[in-house]
C-alpha cells in the first residue's frame, strides 16, 4: 500500500496546520477574487453564445418540398463543365 508522503503543514490526520493556514492567508483573498474572476469571464462567454446561437433564424433557408433521390449507382455527380477523359 502506497503512503503519501508527510509534510510539515499536516498532521497525521491530513490536516491543515496552523502553519498553513498562516501561510496561506495573505492568499485568500486574491485567489478568491481571481476565482471568481474567471468564473464570471466564463460564464459571459457562456450566455453571450448561448444568446448568439438562439438568435439564428433559419426563414431565409428554402428547404425542397420533396426529398432529393440518391444518384444512380455508375451515375456522375457533375452537374455540368467540361468532361476530362
Amino acid at each position: 500500500m502506497a503512503v503519501l508522503p508527510r509534510s510539515s503543514y499536516y498532521d497525521k490526520h491530513y490536516k491543515q496546520s496552523a502553519a498553513l493556514i498562516r501561510a496561506r492567508r495573505p492568499y485568500l483573498v486574491k485567489n478568491t477574487l481571481t476565482g471568481l474572476g474567471i468564473f464570471a469571464f466564463c460564464m459571459g462567454v457562456y450566455t453571450f453564445t448561448i444568446r448568439a446561437v438562439s438568435q439564428d433564424e433559419f426563414e431565409d433557408v428554402q428547404v425542397p418540398d420533396a426529398a432529393q433521390q440518391p444518384p444512380s449507382p455508375g451515375a456522375s455527380t457533375m452537374t455540368g463543365g467540361p468532361v476530362v477523359k
